[in-house]
């Protein structure tokens, strides 16, 4: 027979066995280093797009107006990522405020973040277009070969991974902790594919109208992405999936998600 404290720990969900073992500082975990790199990054942009020559102006923005406003939704989304998933993972704050919707309250907050990067990016790309007035074949061809793998990629998530667990749904339903690991379509070639190869979409945009202010864009995106990977998504990995996911790759815990 097991001891009433085996017994106690043995009908405990994943979820609740976390929550009694966290902290707040737990919430807090990576988060001084997340600012940091923000600010630092927020400073580099700022540096780049420093006497940028807007090309023309939609709904009242120029390119560069556009950059910064694409830049400072990327800080929004994942400053709102992180918030919500160390809330919910470690306090459950979605589910007792919304039930049963929490997941859905999430989705609808989620997702509009994420579909504003891109588009937010082709806009200063369109408006700023031509502002990279040299080697034009050249860009064309770069960025129609990087659309490549971007393209492939979210064809991969939609099919093979699910939009439902790209959006997080192993910090909301435990049922997702025990699905396998993803090794199908761009996840064969990198488990993290959908940080290293989607966001190189963002760079082929930015080519092919050859804006300057849009490929700054892009490489903030893409920088900043992995900033989120390794001070928030791996710790929280590593509460969902055991301390063993410590020494698994980054390429691991992306395609546990």
């Amino acid at each position: 027979m097991l001891a009433p404290k085996s017994v106690e720990e043995a009908t405990m969900s994943r979820f609740d066995s976390i929550r009694r073992q966290s902290r707040w500082r737990d919430i807090l975990e990576g988060q001084p280093q997340h600012l940091l790199m923000t600010a630092l990054m927020l400073c580099g942009a700022a540096f780049l797009l420093q006497g940028s020559q807007g090309q023309g102006r939609f709904l009242g923005l120029s390119g560069v107006g556009w950059a910064w406003l694409s830049i400072w939704l990327a800080v929004l989304h994942q400053v709102v990522v992180a918030l919500g998933f160390r809330l919910q993972l470690h306090r459950a704050v979605f589910t007792r405020v919304f039930g049963s919707r929490d997941f859905a309250v999430w989705r609808a907050i989620f997702l509009p973040l994420l579909i504003a990067r891109p588009i937010t990016v082709l806009i200063t790309a369109c408006v700023d277009a031509g502002s990279l007035e040299t080697w034009r074949v050249a860009q064309i061809l770069l960025g129609g070969a990087l659309l490549v793998p971007a393209i492939y990629t979210l064809h991969s998530v939609v099919t093979h991974f699910t939009v439902i667990r790209a959006t997080g749904a192993d910090h909301f339903r435990e049922s997702y902790l025990s699905l396998p690991m993803v090794r199908k379509g761009a996840f064969r070639w990198s488990g993290n594919s959908m940080y290293s190869f989607a966001f190189l979409g963002l760079w082929g945009i930015a080519l092919l109208a050859g804006s300057r202010d849009a490929l700054i864009v892009a490489f903030f995106q893409h920088a900043y992405i992995w900033v989120h990977m390794y001070t928030v998504e791996a710790p929280d990995m590593r509460w969902l999936y055991g301390p063993e996911s410590m020494s698994s790759t980054p390429s691991d815990e992306e395609t546990r998600g």
